[in-house]
């Protein structure tokens, strides 16, 4: 038995257990069981624990970029977050998968080999409908995707690829392509089955929806690099410099936020009596004379000072003076 069950095994070990046509001694029996298994140390054919620990650590920090990424992309709270990095044989990790679903199949150069990513319905119909404009209202739906639909998903695979160089940057330095997107696990056998894969499993959490997303790496695409998959290596190689892709991610999104502008042409104090006996055509004396320069708040931060005027036939301000530059 893999390490990972469907669902309908899942149903039908519980209904076996139930009816007492297994019974639980069977199972430890079973699970005491030990295989000997020749292993060649100089040549090993899985992952070793090192492994996994600096394929957490490298997906970790990924989890961080991503996080701000689609924070940035959708306008709205995401949280991503490794759950859990472990070893499996790919005929597992297919097994355990349903569909329809979103797997894209991505080069990993310069390594020979691809890698296969898997972002559950929930999460890719969330990211769609964000996208369009939705506000999270979409239940899970269990239906293939149309083309537009893979279309969206196609353009934030692409730039959470970008991403994954970074990550990457010490150990290699990766050109990860999209080759195409399948929804059904029948045409995603980009290894045999019985390869060894690392299964980087992440929880997503998009305001409230939540699901997961899987990284599916092969052995044999990066057994090039695998002596520098040790946490040795990869802590000795982590620069001490403030994260340059971060600063420029954050710059880069404050950039394009947008602030609430005001000119304030000028204010005045009248009595509730004279407030309850306004009507149309009453004219009300401000505290500011024609040739005065106005004030201008950015955010209800006093900022400016300016000239009121009219350009193209539009009303509009001319800066004249900055207010506050220390702030």
């Amino acid at each position: 038995m893999g390490e990972i069950l469907t669902q309908s095994e899942i149903d039908e070990l519980l209904r076996a257990l139930n009816t007492g046509e297994l019974d639980v001694k069977e199972i430890k029996e079973a699970t005491e069981e030990r295989k000997i298994v020749k292993y060649d140390f100089s040549r090993p054919s899985k992952f070793s624990k090192d492994h996994l620990r600096a394929l957490k650590n490298i997906y970790e920090n990924y989890a961080r970029l991503i996080t701000n990424f689609l924070t940035g992309y959708l306008r709205a709270l995401v949280q991503m977050d490794v759950v859990e990095v472990q070893a499996l044989t790919y005929y597992d990790f297919i097994g355990s998968i349903s569909n329809p679903v979103v797997l894209p199949i991505v080069k990993f150069a310069p390594l020979e080999g691809s890698i296969v990513l898997e972002m559950t319905p929930k999460i890719a119909f969330t990211f769609i409908d964000r996208v369009l404009g939705g506000r999270f209202n979409t239940v899970e739906e269990q239906r293939d995707f149309t083309e537009i639909e893979l279309a969206i998903i196609e353009r934030i695979i692409i730039q959470m690829l970008n991403i994954m160089k970074e990550p990457w940057n010490d150990i290699i330095q990766l050109r990860p392509v999209l080759e195409k997107i399948e929804t059904n696990t029948q045409f995603a056998q980009i290894i045999s089955p019985n390869e060894i894969v690392a299964l980087v499993t992440f929880d997503v959490r998009v305001s409230d929806v939540q699901g997961m997303f899987n990284i599916c790496i092969p052995y044999i695409t990066v057994e090039p690099i695998i002596s520098k998959l040790n946490t040795r290596y990869w802590f000795a190689s982590i620069k001490k410099q403030p994260d340059e892709y971060a600063q420029k991610l954050i710059q880069a999104k404050i950039s394009k936020t947008k602030a609430p502008v005001r000119a304030i042409l000028g204010n005045t104090k009248i009595t509730v009596s004279d407030l309850l006996e306004l009507q149309v055509g009453d004219v009300l004396p401000l505290n500011k004379s024609i040739n005065e320069e106005i004030d201008v708040f950015v955010a209800d931060l006093h900022k400016f000072k300016a000239k009121p005027g009219v350009r193209k036939n539009r009303l509009a301000i001319k800066i004249t003076s900055l207010v506050g530059e220390e702030d």
